[in-house]
């Protein structure tokens, strides 16, 4: 077990975690680590709210911008890569500090995920050329025959788990019920989490403005180069970064097909119903264990670096 655990900042977009994030690493020698499913990517920077690269200046930052957008990527392909990026920090004698608000990456790197093997790329394409014959219900019809509990939980719209499970049941001949229900591989580190959870109104008041600062500084742009990209190569649009916050909006309206004020009223609402899903996800699936697991201490809403908070995550 690490001699110090390893800070994790947990909150909804907008919610000033990587402020705080910063704060901390400051104070205590840290590195940060990306917890966020879209920051991963290098593409859309302004539109994802990475950090700035006066920030990356000021602290040293690990696993943002290091995937291609024509990468889909998983939460354990992302928790191989915190696990390795925490471990080389403490190596250098430096403090970790995790932070994100994708749920489903926190859990996976503090409580384990069932050891699902790799799916090779060729499994991947099939799944993808399939789905894309036979469209997305009946895609989802042919999984129902093969994996029907993961499939009655899943919408045949959700391209990405859909498609998932059934690459898992394709390359290894198991359902990814059967897999999920394998013991996780608890990693051997402890955790000090701060989840933070300001008012509402605050929150949405910060999703609402932080997007009118993006289209400022250039998210358009961004948007048309991504879109343009895709055309190009024709990358396939059920690949996860098309559904960045606020991108659907952007690129219909560089299609002609809505006015900017509307796109940008639409993105706003669609942050503000993403950081709502993300505040009652983080509060009820970090929060319901906790104290149920020695290795991981729990620290609602904290904004201020005080003693009482530095107490807590020694």
């Amino acid at each position: 077990m690490a001699e110090q655990p390893v800070i994790v900042v947990a909150g909804p977009t907008a919610s000033g975690k990587s402020g705080l994030a910063m704060g901390l690493a400051e104070e205590l020698d840290g590195t940060i680590v990306n917890a966020d499913s879209m920051q991963v990517y290098r593409d859309l920077r302004i539109l994802t709210a990475r950090p700035s690269r006066a920030d990356e200046d000021r602290v040293p930052h690990l696993l943002y911008g290091d995937r291609d957008a024509a990468e889909a990527g998983s939460a354990a392909d992302w928790a191989a890569a915190a696990q390795a990026a925490i471990r080389s920090v403490m190596d250098v004698g430096r403090r970790p500090v995790v932070v994100g608000g994708t749920g489903l990456y926190l859990k996976a790197l503090m409580e384990g995920l069932a050891p699902i093997p790799a799916v090779p790329d060729e499994v991947r394409q099939r799944a993808q050329a399939r789905r894309r014959e036979i469209g997305d219900v009946a895609f989802h019809n042919e999984l129902a025959t093969r994996d029907p509990e993961i499939a009655a939980r899943l919408h045949p719209g959700d391209s990405q788990r859909v498609l998932r499970a059934w690459e898992v049941i394709e390359a290894t001949g198991r359902p990814l019920s059967e897999w999920q229900s394998e013991p996780a591989a608890v990693p051997d580190m402890a955790f000090r989490v701060i989840l933070v959870e300001p008012p509402r109104d605050e929150l949405y008041r910060n999703c609402d403005s932080r997007f009118l600062d993006m289209i400022e500084v250039g998210a358009i742009d961004e948007v048309k180069a991504l879109a343009a990209r895709a055309d190009a190569e024709q990358l396939n649009p059920a690949l996860p970064i098309f559904k960045a916050l606020g991108y659907p909006p952007l690129a219909g309206y560089l299609r002609g097909e809505t006015p900017l004020d509307d796109a940008i009223v639409s993105a706003q609402q669609q942050t503000r119903n993403y950081a709502k899903r993300q505040t009652t996800w983080l509060r009820h699936q970090l929060t319901a264990g906790d104290g149920d697991d020695p290795r991981i201490g729990i620290l609602k809403y904290n904004y201020r670096i005080d003693g009482q908070l530095l107490s807590f995550l020694s």
